[in-house]
Parts: C-alpha cells; structure tokens; sequence
C-alpha cells in the first residue's frame, strides 16, 4: 500500500499536491489505473486510482471510502517536554506516531531547556509516520503550552505524571495503572525533571505518579516507553 496523506481531500476526484505529484509519478512510477491510498487523517482511507499521471498535478479517482479505518482502542495524550536537541523530541515523535498516539502537548516546565518548538517542521515529522505506518488518524499536536495549563486543563480519563523524585511519596509502575479501553493523559518532564512545586501541583490536581521502570531515562526514551506501554496493555 502507498498512502499519501491529504486532510482537504475532495470526492470523487482529487489533484495531490505538486510535491505529492512528483513523489507519486516520478519516485512510485505511477502510472494511470495504478492504485494508492490517501488518509485524511481523521479516520477515513480512501483507495483511489491515478487519472491523471503529470508530475505537477497527478489527478486520481476515489473507488472506495473506508470509514474509521483501524481506530486506536483507547485515548493516549502525551505532555512532553522539548529536548535541547530537537532531533531527540523529533525522534520521539516519529516513533510514537507509529507506535499510536492521540495528541501530543509540548510543554514547558519549569527545567525545560527548550521553549519553542517549530510546529510546522514537528507536523512533517509526525505526516512522514502516518504515511509510513499506514494509518488513517493523525495524531494532534497542539501549541507550546505551559505546565500548569496542561494539569487544568479538563481530561475525561485517567492523569498521570512521571518523575524521579523520591522524597515526594509513593511511585507506582505505569504497567499496573493502565486500563483497557481508557483514555490516559501522561506527563514527561524535561531532562532536568520536574520541579517539587510542578510534581506537588499535578498530585493535587488529581495525576497519579508512576514511574516507568528502575532505569534511568532521557526525556524522550520514558516518552516512548510510556507510550508503548499503554500500546501493550491494549493490545494484550
């Protein structure tokens, strides 16, 4: 299967982009009545044939529309703070995108290294796994948005927050607390980890901290564990 992905697509015939048109006629050698795939990335495949094989404008027909194609079993919205080297969020993000994932929420903290993000670069990053893994949703990523937002914010599901402190009580594994079919919203500290002040807040506004094993880990590594975790759990 060879997805592209076009959230404006338009029935029964679409234009993909020039950038997709080249990709499609000149790199996969598409030729007319040759098949592919497009996502919206909210749910629905489209399985389309080529028309039209120029380079600039390839035009293709769709013939078959499948409706909420391959939905994740459960909610999982990461709250994950930018690493100093944005290759290792970028990595995170890819691998997470292919491992599944709901949204995505960079957040800034009070030992975070970094504070912006380029959305537009990080959107790419997370477009190029879709098309890779062969999924039909697009994980959301929202703005930079500040810690303290994110513990408010209303979440109908399960809260956790992942630390390394172990003067502030009791840690339990993240294994454990997972529930089938659930919507679980995680937070991810930055390398220096959360501060006291943002782990006691979370806990009062009702997260629960786990920890994600005895190793000790990067930012983005526990981001990614964490994630497949909550893909495991769901899948056993």
């Amino acid at each position: 299967m060879q997805l592209f992905y076009a959230p404006e697509i338009t029935l029964p015939r679409y234009t993909l982009s020039e950038e997709e048109s080249k990709h499609c006629v000149r790199v996969l050698r598409m030729r007319p009545e040759d098949e592919l795939h497009i996502t919206d990335g909210r749910g629905n495949m489209y399985r389309c044939k080529v028309v039209d094989d120029n380079v600039k404008r390839c035009v293709v027909e769709v013939v078959e529309t499948m409706a909420n194609y391959e939905p994740l079993s459960y909610g999982l919205t990461m709250a994950v703070a930018p690493t100093k080297n944005i290759d290792r969020y970028e990595w995170f993000l890819e691998k997470a995108t292919e491992v599944g994932i709901t949204e995505i929420y960079p957040i800034e903290c009070d030992h975070s290294e970094r504070r912006q993000i380029k959305a537009e670069r990080e959107e790419k990053v997370i477009t190029a796994a879709v098309k890779q893994s062969l999924k039909a949703y697009h994980p959301t990523l929202h703005p930079m948005t500040r810690f303290s937002e994110v513990v408010t914010m209303p979440f109908d599901g399960n809260k956790f927050i992942a630390h390394c402190n172990d003067s502030i009580g009791e840690r339990e594994y993240l294994g454990r607390l997972i529930e089938k079919g659930g919507k679980n919203l995680i937070l991810i500290g930055p390398e220096g980890d959360f501060s006291e002040e943002e782990i006691t807040f979370a806990l009062e506004n009702g997260f629960k901290a786990i920890t994600l094993g005895k190793e000790r880990l990067r930012t983005e590594t526990a981001a990614l564990i964490a994630t497949v975790i909550t893909s495991t759990i769901n899948k056993l």
